[in-house]
C-alpha cells in the first residue's frame, strides 16, 4: 500500500480552505458595508456560512427534528454536531458542524488518495485530490453540509472493500446510509466485490457467512432511520414522500436531461438567473455522464457501477415542477469520486485540459461562494 504524501494533502487543504475564508472578508464585507465605512459589517464572520441546508442541518442538531420536511435531512450528521455542541455549549452548534465538514474532507482526501494511486498512479491520485478541493462547488465541503462526510464513509467503504475486510464495509456503509440516502445504493459495489472475491470467501463456511452478512448492515443504516421516522410520523417512508416539498417526483432519467436543454436552448431568455441555473447544472450532469462513461474502462467496475447508481439516483427525481428539472447536482455530484479520479487520468494525457481546469475551478469556485455567503439561491 502506498503511503499517502500526509503533508502535501495537509497543505493542499489548509491552501483550499484560505479560498472561502478570503471570499467571505473580501466579498462579504466590501459588497454589504457603506462605500469607505469605518463600521463593521453587521454579522459575525462564519454566519455568513450558516444558510439553506446548513440551517437546517444546525437547527435539526440544535433542537432536533420538526415534522414533516426535517426528516428529508439523514440524522448523522446533525447527530454529531449535536453531540459534541452539546458539550461545547449554544453558541457552537454552527461552528462544530463547520469543522465537522472540513475535518471530513481531510478524511476523505486521505483515504481517496490511496483509492486513486491503486488505480491510477501517484500524478492522478493528487489531481484527483486538487480537483475535488477546487471543483466550483467544494464550497459545500466547508459550510455545515454532509457531502465531505458522506464522502469520508463512502470511500472507506471502497477501500475497505479493496482490503476484503468486510464487517467494516459492512460497518462504515452503515454510516454512509446514516448520512444520505444515497447511502444504501452502497450495497451495489459491494456485491460485486463479493462476487470478485468468491473464489476466497468460498474457502470456509466462517468466511462465506462472515462476508455475506456484513453487507446487510447498510441497508439496516437506512432501516434504523426508518424506524426513527416511524415512530415520530407513523410513516417509516417520510423522507421519501417530503421530497415533493423541493418539488421532487419520480420521473424517467432522461426527463430531467431534455427539459433542461429545452429550458437552456429554448425557453428562457438569455441573460436570466434560471439560464445561468440550469447551465450549472446540466453542464456538471452532463460532464458527469460523460466521466462515467470514459472511466467505465479506466477504472475498477466497483467504482463505475458506484458512479453509474449516484447518476441514475439523482437523474430518477429531478425538481419537475421548476424550471431547472436539474437543481442541486452541480452539489451532487461531488459525491462521485470515481468522476474525479477518470478526470485527473484524462488530464495527465491532456496537460491543455490540467491548464483549463486550473483556470476555470476556482474561478467558479470563489463566484459562487460568494453567491452562498449573500445568501442567494444556488443549489
Amino acid at each position: 500500500m502506498k503511503r499517502a504524501p500526509v503533508r502535501e494533502i495537509l497543505w493542499l487543504f489548509l491552501l483550499t480552505r484560505l479560498l472561502p475564508v478570503i471570499v467571505t472578508y473580501f466579498g462579504y464585507i466590501l459588497l454589504t458595508a457603506a462605500q469607505y465605512s469605518s463600521a463593521p459589517v453587521d454579522a459575525t464572520f462564519f454566519s455568513t456560512w450558516n444558510h439553506w441546508d446548513a440551517a437546517n442541518y444546525v437547527r435539526i442538531a440544535q433542537y432536533g427534528y420538526t415534522p414533516p420536511y426535517d426528516f428529508a435531512f439523514f440524522p448523522l450528521f446533525p447527530l454529531l454536531i449535536s453531540i459534541i455542541a452539546h458539550i461545547l455549549g449554544s453558541w457552537s452548534y454552527q461552528a462544530v458542524g463547520m469543522i465537522l465538514s472540513n475535518m471530513a474532507l481531510l478524511g476523505t482526501m486521505l483515504l481517496l488518495y490511496q483509492l486513486a494511486v491503486e488505480s491510477a498512479g501517484e500524478e492522478v491520485a493528487r489531481r484527483t485530490l486538487l480537483y475535488l478541493c477546487i471543483f466550483p462547488t467544494a464550497f459545500y465541503f466547508f459550510a455545515a453540509y454532509n457531502e465531505s462526510l458522506f464522502l469520508l464513509f463512502t470511500t472507506a467503504t471502497f477501500l475497505a472493500l479493496r482490503r476484503r475486510r468486510w464487517w467494516l464495509a459492512g460497518l462504515l456503509g452503515c454510516c454512509a446510509a446514516l448520512t444520505r440516502s444515497a447511502g444504501i445504493l452502497l450495497v451495489l459495489p459491494y456485491l460485486y466485490e463479493l462476487w470478485v472475491a468468491r473464489e476466497h470467501i468460498t474457502l470456509s463456511i466462517r468466511i462465506f457467512l462472515r462476508s455475506a452478512f456484513s453487507i446487510t448492515l447498510i441497508p439496516l443504516g437506512t432501516a434504523c432511520y426508518a424506524l426513527y421516522c416511524w415512530h415520530m410520523t407513523s410513516n417509516p417512508l417520510i423522507f421519501v414522500a417530503v421530497q415533493a416539498h423541493w418539488h421532487r417526483h419520480l420521473s424517467w432519467p432522461w426527463q430531467g436531461l431534455w427539459n433542461g436543454l429545452f429550458e437552456l436552448f429554448w425557453n428562457q431568455p438569455f441573460g436570466s438567473a434560471s439560464q445561468a441555473h440550469i447551465l450549472l447544472d446540466l453542464s456538471a450532469t452532463l460532464c458527469f455522464i460523460l466521466l462515467t462513461v470514459l472511466g467505465w474502462r479506466k477504472l475498477r467496475t466497483s467504482y463505475t457501477i458506484w458512479a453509474g447508481t449516484l447518476l441514475l439516483y439523482i437523474l430518477l427525481s429531478p425538481a419537475t415542477e421548476l424550471h431547472d428539472w436539474l437543481m442541486s447536482n452541480q452539489r451532487f455530484v461531488l459525491e462521485m469520486f470515481p468522476a474525479f479520479i477518470t478526470l485527473a487520468s484524462l488530464s495527465s494525457t491532456h496537460p491543455t485540459l490540467h491548464k483549463a481546469l486550473l483556470l476555470i475551478f476556482p474561478t467558479l469556485f470563489a463566484t459562487l461562494s460568494l453567491i452562498f455567503v449573500m445568501n442567494r439561491w444556488l443549489v
